[in-house]
């Protein structure tokens, strides 16, 4: 048989590479350079097998070797792109693509290859165009369509990553992984249905896709439909178990649906997995919080302060939470203001620009206000009647609207502002730069360090005259917010907020109730009908503490067969209630724990409760109004704190100081003497609601004209050059 020459040996060799048998292909090659060693396209056909066998450092020598032999190759150039990207080496991969591109202009496929190292190296704009020339070249390059799309996300231009991800799901319906990357597109996008329906369908695709399992159940919770997406991060636990991210979002499905042991159990999970997993450890002092946790949820928010990238709502839920512990004072407070200050203000200080706004005292003021609770929530309904009560004349409005989950209440509100300011998706700088540009005079905030809060945007100093109201009673502790608005109640106290340079604008209530058209009406006094008093509390849980569990066992004690309602999610903090109770002398059948539920129940709670027991140290605040609106009375505890004193600013409003106590010899000795007196509860049963009707709390303009001569008070102020800090 006549030799083999080596052009019939190379095209043999490229039959067996090209029908996939790499073995015989690479025998073959090498075969070929024991003859001819310096055989460049030899050299380079090597390196193509190295690469399609993932040695990827064996295929950059190879194909090296090959051009430094003179080999003029498009392809050469652009597998040694290929080769180097698997590295990691996403600089020489950049760098070899264009020099295939060099030698061949018209080469599509490079283009696409240049694109995704780019995009990889974080060059996302260039990506872009590159990704966009290799199109142009290659129209039906789905791969280039989908790295496009993902660079186009990545620049949040979210509606045309979804135009190339759908192309690319009509040419390719059965690509799982694209149906998955539309999906986060769709979960961005806020579409939050049809983000659903094709993460399905990717699972659909491929039941084995653990990622498509837990962003659909992250989908889910942020839809509110907590069985379902329990069962689907269960499910893509159940395919990976350490999926870190699993363990977290199905802790934040527990704690949704009020199953909070369970919750902390996931929370705890994920945070052995990764240590610094900083929204871990935040949503476990969230959890704790909610059980009432108070020494729990400090330590896991002071961890989550830790950890590298800690959010300014880290500092904010701690910051929070710290009004509601007990023995916790002004100062100490103040210090973690301070610390706020530090990490969030002092860095954009530098960048701050004066303000050219008209100096005329008294113009048309432009007010902004900023939240996340212009809806159906507690402090929304508490915001109605200086919307519907505004001058217009001489104040416009602005609202900037942090809402995730608009209602028909965020509908109310939008009608009521001059103009409307969607910001939930906007970073911080964008949103002060948007307030700057819309000439906002007086920047209100209306959270304070409660969650949603945009306190980052008033650190950058948008508007000249920036003002604290309604988020809770007391001091943002923000250097650059340097008025609040308060009453004369809340600020009667020995204890001042620490360190504070902040003016205070006192109006006659810092709250002004609206039942919001809730038409549930006041029944008749229970104790009449069954012989004995029942107290309650339908406080958020987390101001429940044991040293206030321990008071409320002494009011208990001195009222014979009373009861305590008590609203709390399951869990084992129930049982906690019960063991301070017990050792506190009050049989467990006295207390009765009911769950939260829709507001109508909610209202409705009242028809069976007596008398409210008011917290310490932070007091009810609206649940308050609610009791008084119900005709159930309120005992309250006054302390030094500007949130201890809700209570006694609401019945001073109402001619009712004598039910506020300052100390617990005295709160025991109220309670105990109002439950005593039952003519006098049912004639409080009759008599709150229209009291409150016919009070400050509910007198809506009056309420209105307060804050605003507030901000005129501000705005002439700053004319004159007085607000500064």
């Amino acid at each position: 048989m006549p030799p083999v020459t080596i052009p019939q040996a190379l095209k043999l060799a490229i039959q067996h590479h090209e029908a996939g048998q790499l073995r015989e292909a690479e025998g073959i090659y090498r075969q070929i350079l024991t003859v001819d060693p310096n055989h460049a396209e030899v050299h380079h056909l090597l390196g193509v097998i190295a690469h399609q066998c993932e040695r990827e450092s064996e295929a950059v020598n190879w194909i090296r070797r090959a051009l430094e032999l003179g080999l003029v190759s498009a392809s050469a150039w652009s597998n040694l792109g290929e080769a180097y990207r698997a590295l990691g080496r996403f600089a020489e991969a950049i760098e070899a693509y264009r020099a295939a591109l060099r030698h061949n202009p018209q080469f599509g496929a490079a283009y696409a290859n240049l694109g995704l190292a780019l995009r990889q190296n974080g060059q996302i704009g260039e990506a872009i165009e590159a990704l966009r020339q290799g199109i142009h070249l290659l129209p039906d390059h789905l791969d280039a369509h989908r790295n496009l799309a993902a660079c186009l996300a990545e620049q949040g231009r979210l509606d045309e990553a979804n135009a190339h991800y759908r192309l690319v799901l009509r040419r390719r319906p059965d690509a799982a992984d694209s149906w998955f990357d539309l999906g986060v597109v769709l979960t961005q996008q806020e579409k939050l249905d049809e983000a659903i329906a094709a993460y399905r369908r990717a699972i659909e695709i491929d039941p084995q896709f653990a990622q498509a399992h837990h962003n659909l159940g992250a989908a889910l919770v942020d839809r509110g439909d907590w069985d379902a997406a329990m069962a689907a991060l269960r499910q893509a636990l159940a395919l990976q178990s350490d999926y870190v991210e699993a363990h977290y979002n199905l802790g934040n499905a527990l704690r949704g649906a009020g199953r909070l042991d369970e919750a902390r159990a996931a929370y705890h999970r994920a945070i052995e997995l990764r240590p610094d997993y900083m929204e871990a450890h935040n949503n476990l002092g969230n959890a704790c919080k909610a059980q009432g946790r108070g020494d729990e949820a400090l330590a896991a928010f002071r961890r989550a302060a830790e950890c590298p990238g800690a959010s300014a709502g880290v500092f904010s839920n701690l910051i929070s939470l710290l009004h509601y512990l007990p023995g916790v004072g002004a100062h100490e407070i103040a210090e973690e203001h301070r610390r706020w200050n530090r990490r969030f203000s002092d860095p954009v200080t530098p960048s701050v620009r004066a303000h050219a706004n008209d100096r005329n005292g008294g113009r048309r003021l432009r007010i902004g206000y900023v939240s996340p609770d212009l809806r159906d929530h507690t402090l929304g309904r508490n915001l109605l009647p200086l919307f519907r009560n505004r001058n217009h004349e001489d104040f416009e409005v602005i609202c900037y609207s942090e809402v995730l989950h608009p209602d028909e209440r965020t509908a109310e509100f939008r009608g009521l502002a001059d103009q409307w300011r969607e910001i939930s998706r906007e970073s911080d700088e964008r949103v002060a730069e948007m307030i700057r540009q819309d000439e906002v005079d007086i920047l209100v905030d209306l959270a304070l360090h409660t969650a949603g809060n945009r306190l980052p945007v008033f650190a950058r100093e948008p508007a000249p005259v920036q003002v604290s109201f309604a988020g809770y009673p007391g001091s943002a502790g923000v250097d650059a917010i340097r008025c609040r608005i308060s009453d004369a109640y809340l600020e009667g106290g020995v204890e001042k907020n620490a360190g504070s340079w902040e003016r205070v604008y006192l109006i006659d209530s810092f709250w002004c109730y609206d039942p919001c058209g809730m038409e549930v009406p006041v029944n008749a006094l229970p104790a009449a009908e069954t012989g004995r008093v029942t107290f309650a509390s339908l406080n958020n849980y987390t101001k429940i503490n044991e040293p206030l569990l321990k008071l409320w066992a002494r009011v208990l004690a001195a009222v014979a067969d009373s009861r305590l309602l008590l609203l709390s999610p399951p869990g084992s903090h129930r049982e906690r209630v019960l063991e301070i109770m017990r050792a506190e002398g009050v049989r467990e059948q006295r207390i009765e724990f009911v769950a939260e539920g829709p507001r109508r129940e909610y209202l409705e709670r009242y028809h069976r409760v007596d008398v409210m027991l008011d917290p310490f140290p932070y007091n009810g605040h609206t649940t308050s109004l609610d009791a008084l609106w119900m005709g159930v009375p309120v005992v309250s505890r006054a302390g030094e704190a500007v949130v201890s004193r809700g209570g006694l600013s609401q019945l001073s409003n109402l001619g009712l100081r004598e039910l506020v106590a300052f100390s617990e010899e005295e709160y025991v000795k109220i309670a105990a003497g109002l439950a005593g007196d039952v003519p006098r509860l049912a004639e409080l049963r009759k008599t709150l609601r229209p009291r409150m009707e016919a009070s400050v709390l509910m007198d809506g303009a009056r309420f209105a004209r307060g804050i605003e001569n507030a901000f005129r008070a501000m705005w002439r102020e700053w004319c004159e050059g007085e607000v500064r800090r």
